[in-house]
């Protein structure tokens, strides 16, 4: 006899309308009857309760006349359950969209479950595994990294058979939340550095006698090294950040999907204005930035040491020349491609979880700084190479 919720139901209700309904004989429980939103509530407590079998099971769907995603969850939280205690289940007479849901709603249970974090281990084995997947992590971001730039060199792409490849709306609008935005706390930080290396270069310089020679010290300072490293930092941590949050957002609803299935590029609609916009601001913002240190300088050089500014601007013109001005400008354009491909790539690599997004913003912003750092090492070597 099937036991259901509904104790009244009439017998000669139709299949598809036949209420959901419970067999237990020995080791085969057969489920029949509708399995929909509107009825499993009738025979949750049952199915619970059947999750405190002792021996393994048979699940016979065959009887089942229609089940949709509610259904399936009460099936794959009993099979759980009984597979968690180490109990064997076996699904027997589902139909090909039965066995589609179940399965379906298997992987969403996958995808969706947190992975709890392994405890570190420090053992030669544990070392050895952390650094090949560490390895495989980067040659993966690397190989993605590379794709963007390679799309982004030929191309747009948006649409075939478009006249116009390059929407200057879209670049101008983040030409605008990039740059004019980032302007003041550009200006105020790099004012404040450059006071604080002045005061500190005259303080150090006074034991010597060489106070005036903190005019080159900050000149050569701010226009080769800090003003572009400040500038792509804050970059990277302000816009770096907000172009991964935005690119995630739009990976999480699907939209990014939905751009390919009409047709259209995604690393051209989304990645491509956001690079070119990247390369026109971060050597403006860099400008800005060498003008408002060597401002700081000049208030704490005349405050602090008694050089005036007309004293200041004319050892300044003769501490540097244009090799000093261009070896930090050289450098702007790549310091936006690295934080922007970064931004992009951790922005595309977000799955379907706002926890997902979180670690990825973080990520990028972390990655960019780091990467930016190291390759600015890496035109100070070269340019110690080339006597530059």
């Amino acid at each position: 006899m099937f036991t259901n919720g509904n104790d009244g139901a009439s017998a000669t209700l139709s299949a598809d309308t036949a209420p959901p309904a419970i067999e237990a004989r020995g080791g085969t429980i057969r489920l029949a009857g509708t399995w929909t939103t509107s009825t499993v509530a009738d025979v949750d407590a049952q199915m619970r309760a059947l999750e405190s079998s002792d021996e393994a099971v048979t699940l016979d769907l065959s009887a089942i006349s229609r089940m949709d995603t509610a259904g399936a969850w009460l099936v794959h939280r009993l099979t759980r359950a009984l597979d968690e205690r180490g109990l064997a289940v076996t699904m027997a007479g589902a139909d090909e969209d039965t066995t589609v849901l179940l399965q379906a709603v298997d992987a969403a249970e996958e995808r969706d479950q947190t992975q709890p974090e392994r405890p570190r281990r420090w053992s030669p084995l544990d070392i050895l595994e952390n650094l090949g997947r560490s390895m495989h992590a980067f040659a993966r971001d690397g190989k993605a990294s590379l794709n963007i730039l390679g799309a982004t060199i030929r191309g747009a792409q948006m649409k075939l058979g478009r006249r116009r490849a390059v929407n200057p709306a879209s670049v101008t609008t983040h030409i605008d939340r990039m740059g004019i935005g980032a302007v003041p706390v550009i200006v105020l930080m790099s004012f404040i550095v450059g006071a604080i290396i002045a005061q500190q270069g005259a303080f150090q310089l006074r034991f010597f006698g060489a106070e005036i020679f903190v005019v080159n010290l900050v000149g050569i300072l701010v226009l080769r090294e800090l003003g572009v490293l400040m500038t792509a930092i804050m970059v990277a941590g302000r816009t770096g950040s907000a172009i991964t949050a935005e690119i995630g957002s739009m990976k999480m609803r699907e939209e990014v999907d939905a751009l390919t299935v009409i047709g259209l590029n995604p690393i051209g609609v989304l990645v491509f204005p956001r690079l070119v916009a990247l390369i026109i601001v971060i050597p403006c913002l860099t400008v800005i930035a060498n003008f408002a240190a060597l401002a700081g300088a000049m208030v704490i050089a005349q405050y602090y040491s008694g050089i005036s500014p007309e004293a200041f601007i004319d050892r300044l013109r003769g501490g540097i020349d244009l090799s000093t001005i261009f070896a930090g400008l050289i450098k702007a354009p790549f310091m936006a491609l690295i934080i922007g491909i970064i931004a992009s790539v951790e922005g595309l690599k977000v799955e379907g979880s706002a926890e997902s997004l979180g670690r990825h913003v973080t990520a990028s912003v972390v990655k960019a700084i780091f990467v930016v750092i190291v390759v600015d090492g890496f035109f100070a070597v070269f340019y110690a190479a080339i006597d530059f």
